[in-house]
């Protein structure tokens, strides 16, 4: 919108230079905001809140803040991650307005009211203990041995709900006993750093004979929304660059692709630069990738190649993402199986032409509907062999809605 306004006005004004920053955008580009201003010039910096506490950019005199902020939030009801704009909190509005006139006098333009900041914000913004899934948490918890986790004395003490999400969880991936005991397995998962789903997947490439992959993917999926890079003016350039990466059975076959020839060329820059790949997040995938391969030594597994074959590849993710399955129903919507909620694939995924008949996603966002993030077909009667425990025949058979055995629920919540 500036850049169309600054066209039609023309000669009537100077330069106007309109920088982003934004996590995600590749560092080169980042780092123009810190170039300093051609005379005769200005520059705007449209900023997330990643300008908010850790920047300081030179001679930025005005600072327009309006009043909101994205945040992730964790619905234990749906299990589904959504990032909702929300107004921001009173602290958060101070730090915006601090960042003006930190080299020189300058001014804040708050885009409400004083009424609104004194008696609509909070104080502080909530916790994120008390926003996001705690699987992790309730497992690094239970393997320091602290076992009655209701009755933790936690500095902000997270959802209810949360907490008995995270133990039913941990339960179904064989993570705690019915007494709510951490198992040989859980004790093993505890060892890896990354979501308690994960974990399980990587100690199944044991069993599959695919730890090298198991392991890449796991890398890749922690940095997934920062690997392709799509600039304006060579959108079409950058989606044909990332479909010829697409893999015929989904997303994380696909990011395997992507790592596997990145290695092939030596790690090189050039050729991340070639196909709309930002090289700092591949850097930091095999950064995490180096590390969870020394994790997988210390756990006593070895990395073995299942290539070129991909079942069992997928029967290793299945194995630690059973919660996360659904199936074409037949308005040709997709299904969770947990939930029977309505759930559609992300548009930018491999598979979304394709639609398989039953799906794993790695994660559900809600933006304007509610996506399946990193989705990869798998077939139904692989749950049977990786959670016989979790689901029955019956119900793979007819989609009914699922529900943990109480008596299990509650012994591990007593527990």
């Amino acid at each position: 919108m500036l850049t169309d306004r600054v066209k039609r006005l023309g000669s009537k004004l100077k330069e106007l230079i309109i920088l982003p920053v934004y996590a995600n955008l590749p560092s080169d580009m980042q780092a123009k905001i810190f170039e300093p201003t051609p005379p005769n010039a200005r520059k705007v910096v449209l900023a997330t809140n990643i300008a908010e506490t850790s920047l300081t950019i030179d001679n930025i005199i005005y600072v327009i803040d309006p009043g909101f902020a994205k945040q992730n939030n964790f619905n234990s009801r749906t299990g589904m991650e959504t990032l909702m704009v929300v107004p921001i909190s009173k602290a958060s509005a101070n730090q915006r307005a601090g960042r003006a006139g930190r080299t020189a006098p300058g001014k804040c333009f708050r885009l409400y009211t004083a009424w609104a900041y004194k008696h609509e914000l909070e104080d502080n913004t909530v916790p994120e203990i008390q926003r996001i899934n705690l699987g992790n948490a309730v497992l690094t918890l239970k393997a320091l041995g602290i076992n009655d986790l209701l009755h933790f004395d936690f500095l902000d003490p997270p959802p209810h709900e949360t907490l008995v999400l995270a133990l039913e969880q941990l339960y179904a991936l064989g993570a705690l006993n019915h007494h709510g005991e951490l198992t040989k397995l859980g004790r093993r998962m505890a060892e890896f750093p990354v979501d308690p789903m994960m974990a399980k997947m990587l100690l199944a490439s044991e069993k599959y004979k695919c730890s090298e992959e198991v392991v890449t993917i796991a890398a890749m999926l922690s940095v997934n929304s920062a690997i392709f890079y799509r600039p304006k003016d060579k959108i079409i350039h950058a989606d044909t660059a990332r479909k010829n990466f697409n893999h015929l059975h989904g997303d994380h076959l696909s990011l395997l692709q992507v790592y596997n020839q990145w290695a092939d060329t030596d790690f090189s820059t050039q050729w991340c630069y070639e196909n709309f790949i930002q090289y700092r997040s591949m850097k930091r995938a095999r950064d995490v990738r180096e590390q969870l391969a020394g994790l997988m030594q210390r756990v006593e597994i070895e990395m073995v190649s299942g290539l070129p074959e991909t079942i069992n590849i997928r029967k290793a993710i299945t194995a630690g993402y059973f919660y996360h399955i659904a199936r074409l129903s037949k308005g040709g919507n997709y299904k969770t199986i947990k939930h029977n909620q309505t759930v559609m694939i992300h548009p930018n995924s491999a598979l979304f032409e394709d639609l398989p008949r039953w799906v794993l996603y790695h994660e559900l966002v809600f933006t304007t509907k509610e996506y399946m993030r990193q989705v990869t077909e798998i077939e139904s009667k692989w749950l049977l062999e990786v959670a016989p425990h979790y689901y029955k025949p019956k119900e793979l058979e007819d989609s009914t809605n699922k529900k943990m055995p109480k008596t299990i629920g509650r012994a591990t919540i007593t527990a």
